[in-house]
């Protein structure tokens, strides 16, 4: 196994006693997902620069032009007022169906709860037409699913006192039209896609901690209301559902006793704030993500000294190989400035030994 993977590579095995690189489990996938987010024109043009990389599979988006002409991207913009039609997503239906995929087949078509801008209580109906759209496209696309990003990157979707700020009403009241508008969300998705998997970035572990475990207010967390939509997408689900928890806190985990602890906590400790705990448990699927150059703005990344990064060749074999020890299925790889592909071709500030990292843990 040794043979190949770089002296960074070794390293990581004889910090671990040579046992960090054993072969994952079956059926285990490593998905990338980072500011080299390809479009589905990328996918179609580049596809066998994403066969040789070390993945199975990666978050993609998908791009549409305005009638003059302009270019904007379809996640960014479905969740908002603007109803689009299947016409619009032509192109990348057939950019998809035209990509002789292979191996690279995990792939999942991004979904932002963005712009965001709308009030829980307002007529959602052009957001779940949207989301109809982009569910059906992926399964048109070959795709086990959608990622659908919480994070709510333009506004406090999740924030119950900055909901209520905007136009008074109760925890109760506002809840329940949440846990609506996630039932909504799922029965748009499964008629676009029936028995899909969706993988979440943020789900009930994030608020779980915000409120160290139940002990403080869920109203008071930014993600309080998020648990409330997951239950109305799990109670609205079909049992081929399949509900991937990301767990985008994982990103910094260096220790493998992170991973083995918050596969625990998936799975069991967040069902005290979930309102179908038996049927949670039957579609969940753990997963785990890791930021390679973890907050890169504050620790540098450093791509010709990669014994200087937050995530060395070696920690980064260690956490790979504890993740995927601990996921029933998803590891995802997530990066800002280093880049695992580019339309010029070969990767951009990636030290070659995280790519050998990888395919030895794939090995």
């Amino acid at each position: 196994m040794r043979s190949g993977i770089g002296a960074a590579a070794v390293a990581a095995l004889a910090l671990v006693g040579g046992a960090a690189l054993c072969a994952p489990s079956p059926g285990k996938k490593l998905i990338e997902f980072g500011w080299d987010e390809p479009d589905t024109r990328f996918m179609r043009e580049h596809i066998a620069q994403l066969q040789a990389s070390p993945f199975d599979g990666c978050m993609f988006h998908v791009n549409y032009r305005l009638p003059n002409g302009t270019q904007r991207n379809f996640t960014w913009d479905l969740w908002g007022r603007s109803r689009f039609t299947a016409a619009l997503l032509d192109s990348a239906r057939l950019d998809l169906q035209a990509t002789r995929f292979g191996r690279f087949r995990e792939n999942f078509l991004r979904v932002n709860v963005t712009p965001g801008n709308l009030d829980w209580f307002e007529d959602h109906s052009a957001v779940m037409n949207n989301l109809e759209l982009a569910a059906r496209l992926a399964k048109q696309g070959g795709c086990p699913g959608i990622l659908l990003d919480t994070e709510p990157y333009q506004g406090p979707l999740w924030d119950f006192h900055a909901q209520a700020r905007k136009r008074p009403r109760s925890w109760d009241e506002l809840s329940a039209q949440v846990r609506r508008r996630g039932a909504e969300t799922m029965a748009a998705l499964e008629r676009g896609y029936p028995g899909l998997t969706v993988f979440l970035s943020v789900a009930y572990s994030w608020p779980l901690d915000e409120t160290s475990g139940g002990r403080r207010p869920l109203a008071d967390a930014h993600y309080a209301l998020l648990p409330s939509f997951l239950d109305g997408m799990i109670g609205a689900a079909s049992d081929s559902v399949v509900i991937v928890d990301g767990h985008e806190a994982s990103y910094p985990y260096r220790d493998p006793a992170q991973f083995a602890a918050r596969a625990d906590t998936m799975r069991h400790a967040v069902r005290r704030i979930v309102a179908q705990p038996e049927r949670y448990s039957r579609l969940l699927s753990v997963g785990f993500g890791i930021w390679l150059d973890h907050n890169s703005p504050k620790f540098r990344w450093h791509a010709d000294h990669p014994e200087s990064n937050y995530f060395t060749p070696a920690a980064f074999a260690v956490s790979v190989q504890a993740a995927l020890d601990h996921a029933d299925r998803y590891v995802w790889i997530y990066s800002q400035e280093p880049r695992w592909w580019t339309p010029e071709g070969g990767r951009q500030k990636l030290p070659a030994a995280y790519d050998s990292v990888l395919r030895a843990v794939r090995r």
